[in-house]
């Protein structure tokens, strides 16, 4: 399925059960998409990233300079906050 398709399916382009680096208008959060809902994002293993380094390195290695993990269960991101998201590998769980 292409992703134009999988849009016009499902009115979203996020792949459920995968890692996300996702910028917003005042943050960068990591995490794994558990659902997608009309105006909010919802992630599990989700983590604050004040500084992610250089960031290409880090989109392709998932290695950030500074990581704060939200305590376990699920994360809500507004949809309308977004500024862009990336597909990751894994989302950090440790603080750095």
């Amino acid at each position: 399925m292409t992703l134009k398709s999988k849009v016009r399916e499902t009115g979203n382009p996020f792949r459920i059960g995968k890692y996300y680096l996702i910028r917003t208008v005042t943050m960068i959060i990591t995490g794994k998409v558990v659902r997608v809902l009309p105006s909010e994002i919802v992630l599990e293993e989700g983590a604050w990233i004040a500084d992610t380094g250089r960031f290409s390195d880090a989109l392709k290695s998932a290695n950030f300079n500074e990581v704060e993990p939200f305590p376990s269960g699920e994360v809500i991101v507004g949809r309308g906050s977004l500024i862009d998201a990336c597909i990751i590998s894994t989302s950090p769980r440790s603080q750095k």
